[in-house]
């Protein structure tokens, strides 16, 4: 299932490229690009929650988030905790315990983190998941994949991130600048979840991967997952 979760994530991206002789049409300036969430990290599923009671511990859990988004706690059962900040967390069950305890004090720790990765894929050596351990920049993932083909565009590198919408937003990086040290600021810090794109020299070869993997072997439309950044 996972390299097919991949090939749905690239899909918009592909389909840009086989639009354009350019990678991206619509491409989002590294200026703009989107940055973590000011209000701290996002619990992601597969995370380990420890869920503390403050006047009464013999409720404290420690909770793995399910691969639906949600936790279940005694009391109150099911609860939503993906997409939530621990403070928003915090919030939700209090609100939830208050109606069964006389002093709901609630104190949520992520105690494992399992959303930190980006995705690498193109024309690199190994394509594969790579784990964020501190700060990790285009140049180290593509590192960490095995490196660059000899076919790969090294000027126009895709990073796809997700914006908080439907649609991901489209950062073309000119990684050659950054390993000549002309422009070092093209090599930017990934976020969890962004997927780096290494294309191929040849468009041509491209449309050929677009019709081979989505048209012929995967009976889906275009649109599934993510809409397209047009």
């Amino acid at each position: 299932m996972k390299p097919l979760r991949m090939l749905l994530t690239l899909v918009p991206v592909l389909a840009l490229m086989a639009c354009s002789g350019r990678v991206a049409q619509k491409p989002t300036s590294i200026a703009q690009a989107p940055t973590a969430s000011s209000s701290g990290y996002v619990i992601e599923p597969g995370d380990s929650l420890d869920v503390r009671f403050f006047y009464n511990p013999e409720l404290n859990e420690e909770v793995m988030v399910r691969p639906d988004g949600n936790i279940s706690l005694p009391l109150v059962g099911e609860m939503q905790a993906a997409g939530r900040s621990p403070t928003q967390l915090e919030g939700m069950l209090k609100n939830s315990y208050s109606r069964e305890l006389r002093q709901a004090a609630i104190t949520v720790m992520v105690k494992g983190f399992a959303g930190q990765r980006v995705y690498v894929d193109g024309e690199v050596g190994e394509p594969q998941m790579v784990n964020i351990a501190g700060n990790l920049s285009a140049m180290q993932a593509v590192a960490s994949a095995g490196g660059f083909m000899e076919s790969a565009r090294k000027g126009e590198v895709l990073v796809i991130r997700r914006s908080g919408t439907p649609q991901p937003v489209v950062i073309p990086l000119d990684l050659n600048a950054a390993i000549s040290g002309t422009d070092t600021s093209q090599d930017i810090l990934l976020q969890p979840y962004d997927i780096v794109y290494v294309p191929k020299t040849a468009i041509a070869e491209v449309n050929q991967f677009i019709d081979q993997y989505f048209r012929q072997n995967i009976p889906i439309p275009f649109g599934v997952g993510y809409g397209i950044n047009n």
